[in-house]
């Protein structure tokens, strides 16, 4: 059975800013991103450090890699309506974090953004998405391309290169079979467990690094009260939003039985429309 370890979230909080465990961060990224990645430093975030509890600051870590890419991490457990605007929020607000004044434009920061979310996200049927921003012409469909000089400028190869790629990994919805490597991180994200079997850039050190049983007594009761508050917040998100629609929706099929009888639809019809039982068509 595979050892529980710590969750990744508790990690980019507490662990992963520390060079020495560098190798973990670099190995999701580089699943992820098909491309090896080498993180140089980890950076400060003005906007967290301007107001932490801010839900449209949040940056739970962000990492610049050898190619000066800013990448941004985000672990989300709340669902929040807006939150699409919200991670555009933040790349924009970090584009501007690291654009010091009077720089030409052609220095702005490729910022991709890294969502991991666990609550429903949408009605997507892939635990997977990835976003970028291209141009397509009007009339024949045709991708815009830079020229020549421009790729010289900008030092990159196609337009949505420029531009901010969001990835949004709905972790509920993957099925814990693991395909490939990057099904092996995402099984971590999920089950905070790595199976002997998986081979991942990363995993190997996260599961010698990341042992529940290497924590001392202070950092595992900080950890479990952690994650209690999830489970509480969990719970919370449940009583107040889900409950409260699945009520909302009894409601307003209790109101149509209604209506339905008082214009004399047959019983049976009703009952054949809604589902319910015909006691219960009777006695509303």
């Amino acid at each position: 059975m595979a050892r529980k370890l710590i969750s990744f979230d508790w990690a980019i909080k507490k662990l992963l800013r520390s060079k020495a465990n560098f190798g973990i961060l670099e190995g999701f990224l580089s699943e992820l991103l098909f491309i090896d990645i080498k993180i140089v430093e980890i950076l400060e975030s003005e906007s967290n450090k301007e107001a932490a509890d801010d839900k449209f600051n949040r940056v739970d870590i962000k990492v610049k890699d050898a190619d000066d890419k800013i990448i941004i991490i985000e672990v989300q457990y709340s669902r929040e309506m807006d939150y699409l605007q919200r991670i555009l929020f933040g790349t924009a607000k970090a584009i501007t974090e690291h654009l010091d004044e009077g720089q030409p434009y052609e220095v702005v920061a490729k910022i991709i953004s890294i969502n991991i979310l666990y609550f429903d996200f949408d009605k997507g049927p892939d635990y997977i998405y990835h976003g970028t921003t291209t141009f397509e012409g009007l009339h024949n469909h045709s991708i815009l391309e830079l020229n020549e000089a421009q790729k010289k400028l900008y030092k990159a190869e196609k337009i949505l290169d420029l531009y901010p790629e969001y990835y949004l990994i709905d972790v509920k919805n993957f099925d814990d079979v693991a395909k490939d490597s990057l099904d092996e991180w995402i099984y971590f994200l999920k089950n905070a467990e790595i199976k002997d079997s998986f081979k991942a850039k990363g995993l190997k050190e996260a599961k010698e690094k990341l042992d529940v049983l290497k924590m001392d007594a202070v950092e595992r009761q900080k950890y479990d009260r952690f994650q209690d508050k999830l489970h509480r917040d969990a719970s919370l998100y449940r009583s107040t939003y889900v409950i409260g629609k699945m009520e909302g929706v009894e409601e307003g099929v209790f109101i149509t039985v209604k209506n339905m009888k008082r214009e004399g639809i047959p019983i049976e019809t009703i009952v054949k429309v809604t589902g319910l039982p015909v006691d219960e068509v009777e006695r509303l």
